[in-house]
Formats: structure tokens, sequence, C-alpha cells
């Protein structure tokens, strides 16, 4: 593993939100430079910026128009090596956002490859012999381009699918991934790796990492072939950087090649019985209904993510990290499904679990969801990716543009939640994510790749409590997210244990248990 990942806590920044330097209404990246202090301060030490480079904006900049050029309302290239070199001396490290699957259609490999005439980019992406043959289960479009076939899709209509092959050919137009154009695509996907890593970037988040090959096994043997051949290239250019992958398999993704891997909010998996659970909407706002783990009346016990996350970590920890979030882009804000009290306990568990934690703008003061319509292909993920709330200025401190410019507007409510007002309190919830994180950061055993052991965890109880590190200097962490108190045994405690971090009432230890209060969580140092 890169040492530096051992004590990395991410934050995510959408870059369009963030901050505005020009009065544009748009977030800028020279904004994103100038808040590295607030970002460093609340014990973040690494960024991933989701896409900022040029697009027509039909997906949020998912829809790559040229990699190798950052979008003009986000500055400039020179803007963003800036970034990365103010990172660099504060010990910060960034990550971009890499779309290796699809690109625009306006992108100008994908208007070559359309053109009736061969060419050396003809290729590039995946068409199909004739104008009236399908994609061979893979959606598709046709009657758009000049060239006689169809092309096939990654995800939205905007997104002809790059051509790394196929796992299975079954039709004359499909080729193998070591087929010519199948390989001059993975070069030119390196070639803008290459490009972004000289500049001064730490590597990359890569979206949708599991989609590159087509009619692939179901453990993804060529699409894992294809990432262990680029991940070496990158460990041999840039030793010290890293990848993490949306693919939420790890057993798959860290045995090709990638250092993490992301637990992602799927409806009714063990990351959203942790702190979401909601009623499954995927129009409209769905609805809290009060199931989640840290929700303080539920029933649900921790059995219902350990089932789901223990296995995947306990299968890939020898290959790198399988991450928590709090929240990204493409999840309702945790606040939706959580109140304040919630969420503190559910951070103090998140940022002490194995992995490097990635924190989603915002979630640290409390954001709040809003029900917006949709911009840039966001629909009900819009609402969670409203402007960052900095103080009681106009549009909160994001920005001087009139509100009506806004890219999407702040929240309306008088007791919206900014920066400002919880600055200067450690009771507040900012306060809370500062002194967690602080701790995590002053204790190896809560290391990324730290030793972890489940100490008690049982049905029908709601109290769960783990071990991180080994011999002196070993922590048991405690949860109880209930409202009432609750007893966790132990089956052998250590002569010593010292309470070192609490949030909630005092823990009590005695007779081979301990007791913890209502919506409390301990840390004890033991001996």
């Amino acid at each position: 593993m890169v040492n530096w990942l051992k004590d990395a806590v991410f934050y995510e920044i959408y870059p369009q939100s963030f901050y505005d330097t020009n009065a544009d209404g748009i977030g800028d990246i020279p904004g994103i430079t100038q808040k590295l202090g607030y970002v460093q301060g609340l014990g973040c030490n690494a960024l991933w910026l989701n896409p900022c480079f040029d697009s027509p904006f039909k997906d949020a900049g998912y829809d790559v128009r040229d990699y190798k050029k950052v979008a003009p309302r986000y500055g400039t290239n020179e803007d963003l090596k800036a970034l990365f070199a103010a990172a660099h001396a504060r010990g910060m490290h960034v990550l971009l956002d890499l779309v290796p699957g699809h690109t625009s259609e306006e992108h100008a490999w994908f208007k070559a490859s359309s053109a009736p005439e061969k060419n050396d980019l003809s290729g590039r992406y995946i068409w199909t012999d004739s104008w009236i043959e399908n994609g061979d289960g893979m959606p598709f479009i046709a009657g758009e381009a000049a060239r006689c076939g169809t092309y096939v899709l990654n995800f939205f209509k905007c997104q002809p699918a790059l051509n790394y092959g196929y796992g299975r050919c079954r039709r004359p137009w499909q080729q193998p991934i070591t087929g010519p154009d199948a390989m001059a695509t993975r070069d030119a996907i390196w070639d803008v790796m290459r490009f972004w890593l000289d500049a001064g970037c730490d590597g990359f988040r890569v979206d949708m990492a599991d989609s590159l090959v087509k009619n692939d096994t179901p453990q993804k043997r060529y699409t894992c072939a294809v990432w262990r051949d680029l991940s070496a290239r990158l460990k041999r250019h840039a030793p010290e950087a890293v990848m993490v992958s949306e693919w939420n398999h790890p057993a798959q993704s860290l045995k090709a090649g990638f250092d993490m891997d992301f637990m992602l909010d799927w409806q009714g998996n063990g990351y959203s019985w942790l702190v979401r659970n909601y009623d499954g909407a995927t129009e409209g706002v769905p609805k809290n209904i009060g199931k989640a783990y840290f929700c303080k009346d539920s029933t649900t016990d921790i059995t219902k993510f350990l089932d789901d996350w223990l296995p995947s970590y306990e299968a890939s920890r020898k290959h790198g990290l399988y991450c928590l979030i709090t929240g990204n882009h493409d999840t309702l804000r945790i606040s939706a499904g959580l109140d304040e009290a919630e969420r503190r306990l559910a951070f103090a568990t998140l940022f002490t679990l194995p992995g490097a934690p990635f924190l989603y703008y915002g979630d640290e003061i409390g954001m709040r969801y809003q029900n917006l319509p949709t911009k840039e292909g966001g629909y009900n993920r819009t609402g969670s990716r409203t402007p960052m709330q900095w103080d009681q200025s106009a549009n909160l401190g994001f920005s001087a543009a009139p509100a009506e410019k806004l890219y999407l507007p702040v929240d309306p409510a008088p007791d919206a939640p900014t920066v400002a007002a919880q600055e200067d309190d450690p009771g507040s919830l900012l306060g809370t994510v500062r002194s967690i994180l602080a701790f995590r950061h002053s204790r190896p055993a809560l290391a990324a790749d730290a030793p972890f052991a489940v100490e008690y965890a049982e049905k029908g109880r709601r109290a769960f409590a783990w071990r991180r590190g080994r011999g002196r200097g070993a922590l048991l962490c405690a949860v109880n997210p209930a409202g009432t108190a609750c007893d966790v045994p132990l089956a052998s405690l250590p002569h010593r244990m010292e309470p070192v971090f609490r949030l909630g009432g005092e823990p009590t230890v005695k007779n081979a248990a301990i007791t913890l209060p209502p919506q409390s969580f301990a840390v004890f140092a033991l001996d």
C-alpha cells in the first residue's frame, strides 16, 4: 500500500458548487485553492474532485469533451496545476475524477469515429456493422451518424461507449480486448492519465470502473485484465499515485490493481441499512422510513451492515482498502435520513472503521437535501449538489453573483447551517467532525489498514463494539445508537480500559460489560 493512504481522509468536492471566486454563479478551481485551509482544518488531507474537464455538461461533466482541458467555467489548466501545488505544499493530495468508459458525443474522437470514411479513430467506440444492427444487449443509438452503423452507449444517450473490446465475441463487429482498436483505446486513456499525473495530480477516482469490457464474465475477468495493465503503467510512472474505483466489489477491483474501492449506497445493501434505507423511491424525494441502524428508534441491528460489508472486507483487506463514505454526489444527503445526534454517531463510526473515509462537502455542517428540478442530468441527485454554505451573507457566502445566476439555489431556510455559525463552537456538528478526525490522526490503531475485529454484534441488540490495532496502542470502539442504555458484554476485558474519546454520556465498565448511555459512542485504550 502507498504509505500516505494509511492516514488519508478524503474530502469530495463538487467543483461547480464549492466556492465561486469570479461571481459567475459557478464554483471554480481557484475557489477550491482558497479553501484548502478550511479542508485541512477539518482533518481531511486529500481531495477527490468531481469531473472538471471540458464538457457540454449534459451529465454534470461525466460526459467529457476534452480530457486534457479544464472546463472554462472552472478556470484553466494552470489553475488546476496551481491547486495541485498548493495542496502539496500543505502535505495534501488530490485525485481527479477519471471517466474512462465513455466520452461526450461532442468529443473529437467520437466525431472522427462517426465519419463514413474509415480512419484511425473509427474503432475508438463500439459500432455495429449495419444501421439496423442492435447493440447485442447493450443500449444503442441509430440514425444520428453519417456512418453506416449503430453505436453502443455506456449510460446516458450523450455517452457513447469507448471500445475496450469484448470478453466473449458473438457478433462480427465485436473485437477481443487485445484487438488493435481496443488496445488503442487503452493507450489513449493511459495518455490522459499520464498527462494529469505529470501535471501534479496524485491519482484518480474512476467512474463506472467495472464497465469497460462488454460481454464480460460475472467475475469481470476481462475488465480486470485491462485495469491490471493500466494500474501497472501508473505504478511504474508514478509509484505514489493511487486509484479508487466506483465498483463496490473489492474482491475484484483491488486484485485488478486499484488501491481502494467504495462501499456504495445501493438500496437494501449493508451501507443503506447503516445510514439511509429510504423507501426505495426513484422519483421525487425518497422518504426516510426510520429503519437505518443509526436512527434512534430503529430496531435494526448492526448485522444488517456486517453481513454485507465484512465478507468483502475480509476477502480484500490484503490487497487494498474498502472505503466508507458519508455520502457523495449520487446519494441523498445523510441529513435526509438522520438527525444531528444520529449523524454524530454515524460519523464517529464511519471514521473509526477500516479504510480511508470519504467526507462529502457540506456533510460536516449538516447541509440538507433540497427537492429541486433536475440540473445537468442530476435528477433526484440534484438536491445533494447545492452550493456550499459558508456564512450568512448573500448566497450563504458561496458567490457574489445575483441569486438567479447561481448554478443551483442555496438552502432558503432561515436556519440553513453554515461554516461561520459553527466555526467557533466545539460542540457543533462541525466541531464534532473535527474532533473525531483529529483523534483518528492521533492514533496509529485507526490507520486505514490497521487490524480490525468485531468484539460484539448480536442480532436483535443495538450496540456494536470493535477492536482496532493490536498489542500496545490497541483501541476498543463501541456505539449505542438507541434511545435507551445498552450493555456490551465482552468475553474477556483487558486488565485496564481507559476511555480516551466519547460522544454522549459517560460509559461505565463493570462485570465484564460496558454500559453505554443512550445515543453514545466511546473509545477505550486497551492495556
